[in-house]
């Protein structure tokens, strides 16, 4: 398909063309073969390649002569005229490119410039079509990336209200083991009352011999 571009059109041409001339230059070298090679760009520019061991009149006329055909011959006044037909459809494209970008619209009728905004209104209607659909898909993208974090949302909020459930679980019982023992600290702590009745009892003797030893050893 043609590239409707032009910038994008000659920038294509440049690269294929080199790409074309370099493998030309390749095959001729690494084969051994007579080549010939003739590119006209769009704006008539000739560029050629030819075998560095010919010309490429030497291979035409080979051409030529194995084929059986004959080039068609021009004189110079009909070589002149293309010329001249080919350079003038140049110009005309480059001074509607400029007057597309604003430029060089002096010499433009009435007709012309009603003929040139026309052109340009269906050149906006297309840019502001292309614009919306991208705005649009964009909008797209941008309501499902919030849905999928909505529901990663919900999901980190119910993770963390199972994780508080059971915090609170386990910190109930420690909860009611703290009441207890400001309730006992209130009342007076028994365990402590029930240590100070076993240091103040004390052992007694049974037994008489031991009793009167105990006295003995006393009075000694």
């Amino acid at each position: 398909k043609r590239i409707e571009n032009t910038t994008n059109r000659q920038v294509t041409f440049s690269k294929r063309r080199g790409g074309l001339l370099k493998k030309a230059r390749e095959l001729s070298v690494l084969c051994d073969v007579e080549l010939a090679l003739i590119i006209f760009s769009s704006t008539g520019k000739l560029f050629e390649y030819s075998s560095a061991s010919s010309s490429m009149r030497k291979i035409i006329e080979r051409y030529q002569k194995v084929s059986g055909s004959r080039l068609p011959e021009f004189d110079n006044k009909n070589l002149f005229c293309e010329m001249t037909r080919m350079k003038n459809e140049c110009e005309k494209l480059q001074n509607n490119l400029r007057h597309m970008m604003g430029e060089s619209m002096t010499s433009l009728t009435v007709s012309e410039l009603h003929h040139l905004e026309q052109q340009l209104e269906v050149a906006a209607n297309r840019v502001r079509t292309r614009k919306n659909q991208l705005m649009l898909q964009q909008l797209d993208n941008l309501r499902r990336k919030e849905h999928l974090l909505e529901e990663q949302n919900n999901h980190l909020c119910r993770l963390l209200a199972v994780h508080q459930s059971a915090v609170e679980e386990v910190a109930e019982p420690m909860i009611d083991f703290g009441v207890f023992c400001q309730a006992n600290e209130t009342r007076g702590n028994p365990l402590h009352f029930t240590s100070l009745q076993l240091q103040a009892f004390r052992l007694q003797p049974t037994q008489a011999n031991l009793h009167e030893s105990g006295m003995q050893r006393s009075d000694l």
